[in-house]
Order: structure tokens, then C-alpha cells, then sequence
């Protein structure tokens, strides 16, 4: 019962921490782990009307599943999982912006007469596509590179300099809100896509597109994760260390 108790206590986003697979379990609840990951389990239940002792039953259940592997992104060293999220997060965003900026534009020329919808959610779309990419510049040239420094520094027993930007916690601050600003804006695609499915009259390239921004929406989540829930709040301690010697 104890056990019980303090599981419901704890942040959504360290139970997706510690067993990835769990996010699968929020996703059918529709509880963002990735923005939101800070609300504790029993602060979502009571908004959301869901059963508690259920729930978590789900997630225990999730985590001790034998199908799949979950990777432990815990205990990846900071810099590798900086170089991690560079290497495959931002570089998908940068390899399919492109090609849903264009078959959404080809939706709405062919489509938009019979569902307008398809115009909302490109203008959704692509606003997503050019703050992503400023969003993501900012993580490569700023704090990435503050990241990898602090790490090579406590291999080396060396100090820091303190960054231009003061401490590691404000452009934490500012990722986390453009973080926030692409979860409602997925939010409200997947409400305007119907959760990603296809009208009756869909065309091949309707329903490539759909599924794609399925996928996209669904990297996004295990990318911002990554992010909030567990590169941020370790960059945040390591800094601490620095400061206190």
C-alpha cells in the first residue's frame, strides 16, 4: 500500500525516465508526459477522472513487460545524450520538415476545398517547422556545447568558466516554454487530423501525410522528453557542483 502511495506521488516524467515503454500507457490516457512530465501521477488522475490503482497497475505492467527493450537514457553520460538528441532528433525534424511542407501544401491545393481543416493545420505545421529549427540551433550552439564543456571539465577535475548566459538553468527555462509552445501546437494537429486518421475520401497521399505527421508528433514526444525529463535536470545538478566548489 506504501509502495502504492508514493508511485502515485511521483512526476509522470520520471516514471517515462526510468522504462520509456511507460510512455505508451500515458499515450492511451492522453497524458502528456514530455511538456507536462512535472504533474504527479495522482494530481493527472484526479483531473482527468482516471482510476489511480489502475493506472499505475498499467504502468507496472509496461515496465515489466518482456516484449521490447527499453533503453536506459538515465544512465547515458550528459554529452553522449546531448549528442544523442542532435544526431537523431534534430536531424529527423531537418530530414521531414521538408517533405510534410510539401504534400501538406499539395493537401490543401487538391483537398482544402472539401475539409478547410487541412489549411489550420498546415499554417500549424509550418510555424512548428521554423521555431523547431530555431529552437534547435539554440541547443546545438549554445547549451549543447555548455553541456559537453561541464562533462569534459568533471572528467578533467578542472573548473568552468561561467557561460555569457549567466547560469545553465535560463536557456533550460527558455527550451522547456518553446517545449510547451510545440506540445499545444501538436495538440491541436492531432485534434484537427481527427488523432491522425484519414477521412473516408482520402487519397494515397493523404494518408501518407497523416501518418507521417503521426510519426513526427510521436518523435517529437520522446525527443522533448529526453530533454526535459532527463538532460535538463542533470545539466542543472552538474552546474551546482561546479558552483559549490
Amino acid at each position: 500500500m506504501e509502495i502504492v502511495q508514493e508511485n502515485a506521488k511521483r512526476q509522470i516524467g520520471s516514471f517515462v525516465a526510468e522504462d520509456y515503454r511507460t510512455a505508451a500507457v500515458f499515450s492511451k490516457y492522453g497524458i502528456d508526459f514530455c511538456c507536462k512530465g512535472h504533474r504527479t501521477i495522482e494530481d493527472v488522475c484526479e483531473k482527468k477522472a482516471i482510476d489511480t490503482d489502475q493506472l499505475l497497475e498499467q504502468l507496472q505492467a509496461a515496465m515489466s513487460s518482456q516484449n521490447g527493450e527499453s533503453i536506459d537514457y538515465k544512465s547515458w553520460p550528459l554529452d553522449l545524450l546531448a549528442e544523442y538528441i542532435e544526431k537523431k532528433h534534430h536531424r529527423y525534424v531537418e530530414e521531414k520538415v521538408p517533405v510534410l511542407t510539401q504534400f501538406l501544401a499539395k493537401l490543401c491545393k487538391v483537398h482544402g476545398d472539401r475539409h478547410p481543416e487541412l489549411f489550420e493545420i498546415n499554417e500549424l505545421f509550418n510555424a512548428s517547422a521554423g521555431e523547431l529549427a530555431a529552437h534547435m540551433k539554440k541547443e546545438e550552439l549554445i547549451l549543447f556545447p555548455f553541456v559537453k564543456k561541464m562533462v569534459k571539465a568533471t572528467i578533467d577535475g578542472q573548473p568552468i568558466e561561467a557561460p555569457g548566459f549567466g547560469t545553465v538553468e535560463n536557456p533550460i527555462a527558455m527550451m522547456m516554454e518553446e517545449h510547451d509552445n510545440e506540445g499545444e501546437r501538436f495538440r491541436k494537429i492531432a485534434a484537427l487530423t481527427n488523432d491522425y486518421n484519414p477521412p473516408a475520401d482520402a487519397c494515397n497521399t493523404y494518408r501518407v501525410t497523416f501518418a507521417m505527421l503521426d510519426e513526427f508528433e510521436k518523435d517529437l514526444h520522446l525527443h522533448i522528453h529526453l530533454e526535459n525529463n532527463i538532460l535538463f535536470p542533470k545539466a542543472a545538478k552538474m552546474e551546482k557542483h561546479f558552483l559549490k566548489d
